[in-house]
Order: C-alpha cells, then structure tokens, then sequence
C-alpha cells in the first residue's frame, strides 16, 4: 500500500513538472483598477477549490488520499497576465495538488489539499467540508453540499483567498459515477509587493483598492474505478474561463 501511494504521488508530479513550463509570478510592472479586477476574477477562479468528487460520502471508514492537475486557460494576451508573468505567459496555467478527504459520520466528509508548481513560487493550500443531503441508492442518486477555502501562499506580489458553495448530485454506475454542480466562488484579492508599488504610476496616481468578487461556476466530471482501490476522476469547469482536472486517488 505504501509504494502504490508513493507511486501515484511520484506519478502526479511528475506529470505536472513536466507539462507546467512554470515560473514565478513577479510583476515588473503596474496595473490599472480594470486590468487589476480582472487579474483577480481569473486568478481566484484558478485558484479556487476543485470538486473533484461525487456527492455521494465516503462514509465513517473512508478515506481519500491523490493527486491532481488542473489546466487553467487563461487569456495570455492580456496586460495583466504580461505584467504577472514577464510579459511570456502561456495559454494555461498548471496546479498540481495533494487531496486527502475524510469520511464522517452524518454523511459528512472534509478535507485539505497543498498545491505547489514546481520551479515557481506558487503555493496554495485550503479545506473543504462536504455534507450529504441524499446518499444516494440503486436507485436514487447523491445530493450534496460543500464549503471550501483556498489561500495563495509564495507570492510576494498577490494575496488572494477564496471561499466556494456549492451543490452537486452524482449517480453510481458499475464502475463510473457521473456529477455536476453548480456554485459560487468569493474572491478577496490585494495588491502587495511590486504590484501595489508600480501600479499608481499607471493607475492616475491611486493605489490599488482590494477586490471582492463573487463568481458563479458550474462543474461536470466523473470517477472511475480503475481497480477496487484505485481511483481517476475527470472534471471540466466553467468559472470565468475553463478550467481542466485530473485526479488519481487511492479511495477505501
């Protein structure tokens, strides 16, 4: 059991340093309000907690424990994203994380995950709790809700949080169970380091104000059983711009 957890934690890594083409996110330059706002709508999108499971819970004895990719498409000829990255930013951003969920009792599971992008100062970490309304049955599929929370750590440049709400329903079939969903992601965001002293040079002499913003988001995926314990779900999401997720996960 330990080398196939080692494994799949090497496998994601692996697979997310190799596709990344990461750095850091230091800006050289200043933002206007505008162009800040919509730094901050696509970053706390990207940087928010994935679903990445059915509504259905594990249960008192279950556990979760994987690692995941996200693909984040962003709009790479924008100002803020030049600004961010030095003025070379690709078409997507790359997270990959560690997620460890834990069953409950009352239908309730929680969780945390830690995402670092290898070869950049991006860092971020949060947790989630999940209630079921409906468990789900052969018949009848899952109704849940979750609460999440995210925190980006690393960047001397950008402080931003988010908190999610959202609901899903899943239906179990053999060895796939479809879900979809639906939200709302808040986003606080603030203007720190280089950022928040270059940008009153192009922004009529004001500081950056903080931005809050509440972004809908809606979510479809599914998890497959590879083998008994083995688990990989897929996911797509819309929060203002796709977001893609892959998760490999040891599920018991």
């Amino acid at each position: 059991m330990k080398r196939l957890i080692g494994s799949i934690i090497l496998g994601g890594t692996l697979l997310a340093a190799s596709v990344a083409g990461a750095r850091d996110i230091s800006f050289t330059q200043g933002l206007a309000q505008s162009q800040f706002k919509d730094l901050s709508r696509e970053a706390g999108a990207a940087l928010a907690y994935r679903n990445a499971a059915p509504a259905a819970p594990l249960g008192i004895t279950g556990f979760d424990l994987g690692v995941e990719v996200s693909i984040i498409d962003i709009k790479k000829d924008s100002q803020y994203w030049k600004a961010a990255l030095n003025n070379d930013p690709s078409s997507y951003l790359y997270i990959p994380s560690l997620r460890a969920r834990k069953g409950l009792m009352f239908g309730i599971d929680v969780g945390g995950m830690y995402a670092y992008v290898p070869d950049s100062n991006v860092k971020l970490y949060g947790f989630e709790v999940s209630k079921a309304i409906l468990e789900g049955s052969t018949l009848l599929p899952a109704l849940g809700v979750r609460g999440s929370y995210t925190k980006l750590a690393g960047v001397n440049d950008l402080d931003v949080q988010t908190v999610g709400i959202d609901a899903n329903i899943s239906k179990g079939f053999t060895i796939i169970t479809p879900y979809a969903g639906a939200g709302l992601i808040w986003v606080d965001s603030k203007a720190t380091g280089n950022l928040a002293a270059l940008s009153p040079a192009v922004n009529g002499g004001i500081p950056l104000s903080e931005e809050k913003l509440w972004l809908p988001r809606g979510f479809v995926g599914a998890k497959i059983s590879i083998l008994p314990f083995l688990k990989v779900t897929g996911e797509v999401e819309y929060a203002v711009r796709p977001i893609y997720t892959l998760k490999t996960a040891i599920d018991f």
